[in-house]
Formats: C-alpha cells, structure tokens, sequence
C-alpha cells in the first residue's frame, strides 16, 4: 500500500511545478509577442537598404574593387553562431548545434579548418567542451538586451576577420522563425557576398534614375555595406531571440500539461491507498468486536 503521506508530498511538489512552468509560460509568451513585432518591423529596413545597394551595384566596375565580394580560395571557414543564453527553452539549442556539428564534420573531412565566433552561452559552452577554439565570445550585452548597435559590434568583428585574410568564407548559422510553432536552424552565406551581383552582373532597373556618385560608385558602395551587414546580423539575432521565445513557450506548456496529468494520475492513486487505508481500518474494528462478543 502507498504511503498516504508520501503521496501528499509528491502532489504538492508538481502541482508547485505546475505554478512555476505556468507562470514561465506567460513570461516567454509575452516576451515572444514583443521580439515578433520587432522583428517584423525591422524587416522592411534591412529590404529598403538591400534595395538601395543594388541601384548602386550596377554602377560599380566590379568585383575585385570591392573587397567584401573578393572571393578566394576557402581554406579557412568562419562561423557565426546564434544561441541562448539559457535553458529551458525544449529542443532550440541542440537542434542548432547539431546542425552545425554536421557541417563542421564535412568541412573538416575536406581538409577546411574553422573558426567561431559565439553570441550565446549554450552555444560557447558547448563548443568548448568538444574542444573547439572560439574566437571571440560575445557575452554583452546579453542576446535577449541587445539593440543595433550588438549587431554593429559582431558584423565589424566579422569583416575584420574576412578582410584581414583570418577567414576565407564567413557563414551565419542561426534559427529561422516561421511561425509560434516551427523555427529551423538556418546556414547562410556572409562573406564573401553573393547575393547581390555587381557591375555587369546586376540587373540594371526598368527605370534608372540619372544622379551623380561622389567620389565614386565603389567607394559609396564600400560604405553601405557593413550597414547592410549590420542589419543582416541583427535580423538574425531577432530571428533567433524570437524563435528561443517561441521554443522556451512550448516546452513550458509541454510541462505544464505532464504536471497537470501527473497530479491527476496521482491523486487517484492517493484517493485508491486511502480507500484502501479505511477498509483495512474498519475489517480490523469489526474482526476485534466479532471478537469480544
């Protein structure tokens, strides 16, 4: 028979649980509502200052005048990697390093070497521990606090190392939102930059406006890009920050709903022992009166 006592304790302590991932739940819940919104409002600036770049693409004389598109031989791969800061958040951060412990294993078995750059602690934590060196941690200000201007500090990091010949290639690799219940760890290509072709290869507009670039077409254009770099980062960091929010939601209501089946499933073993318990009590009142008489 259960112990009566025992069992009181265990269904105090889930349904305790229970109030913790709830109230947990509602704190990610609002906190995804208002990095979404953020992040949908900031995604018509990065698709305003793309636009802009590629009016100005064509103008420029080509590639190997702007050095953020020189591409050369990849003998070196730097990755950019986007996790949380904490926990509780269900499968968020191992879907993501494993997706990148995949594509590390490939470009190791090809002879590549890589290096890392880190925003979030799960993620330094867990390169270090299998031994990866990273290159720079970046701790502050914390992912869940950071404005523009984190995006700015990490996109310069990066172009210092591409420019400086530390790297060869530069990939981002974070999580995609898509919706409250579906975000996937996403690679991207960083630097060099093809996404946007220059001088013959871009796409000359229907309507070109007829204006004048001072002092010329590659430096203006040198200029705008580590801001479109800098929005880049910082799209990414909403996107991931939004899909930890959404991740950390689910598994709270995930443990919510076992907390609740939990005490449910408890209490009937609690009300079964103490029937028991009674029965047993009143067969002994009888069996000693049957006695006596």
């Amino acid at each position: 028979m259960a112990n009566l006592k025992e069992l009181r304790g265990r269904i105090k302590s889930v349904s305790s649980i229970a109030q913790i991932t709830g109230a947990m739940e509602m704190v990610a819940s609002m906190k995804l509502r208002k990095v979404q919104a953020k992040a949908q409002s900031f995604a018509p600036y990065t698709a305003e200052i793309r636009d802009m770049i590629q009016r100005i693409a064509a103008k420029v004389a080509g590639e190997e005048d702007v050095a953020l598109f020189t591409q050369r031989e990849v003998k070196t791969v730097g990755f950019l990697v986007i996790s949380s800061d904490r926990g509780l958040c269900g499968s968020y951060n191992s879907h993501l390093l494993m997706a990148l412990k995949k594509r590390v294993d490939a470009l190791q078995a090809e002879g590549k070497k890589v290096k890392f750059w880190v925003y979030g602690r799960k993620g330094y934590t867990w390169l270090t521990r299998r031994g990866f060196e990273v290159e720079r941690f970046f701790a502050e200000p914390p992912l869940d606090k950071a404005d523009f201007s984190a995006g700015k500090m990490v996109a310069q990091a990066l172009v210092e190392a591409f420019t400086s010949g530390a790297v060869d290639e530069i990939r981002l690799h974070s999580t995609r939102f898509l919706s409250m219940a579906k975000f996937k760890p996403t690679e991207q290509p960083f630097l060099p930059i093809r996404t946007i072709a220059v001088g013959d290869d871009a796409q000359k507009s229907n309507y070109e406006l007829d204006f004048l670039i001072e002092p010329d077409a590659s430096t203006v254009f040198n200029a705008l890009m580590p801001r479109y770099l800098e929005t880049v980062i910082f799209d990414a960091m909403l996107q991931s920050l939004t899909s930890e929010h959404a991740s950390r939601r689910m598994a709270m209501k995930g443990a919510t709903d076992a907390a609740g089946r939990m005490t449910k499933d408890l209490k009937k073993i609690y009300n079964r022992a103490r029937q028991e318990s009674i029965t047993m009590d009143l067969l002994d009142i009888i069996g000693a009166t049957s006695a006596v008489s």
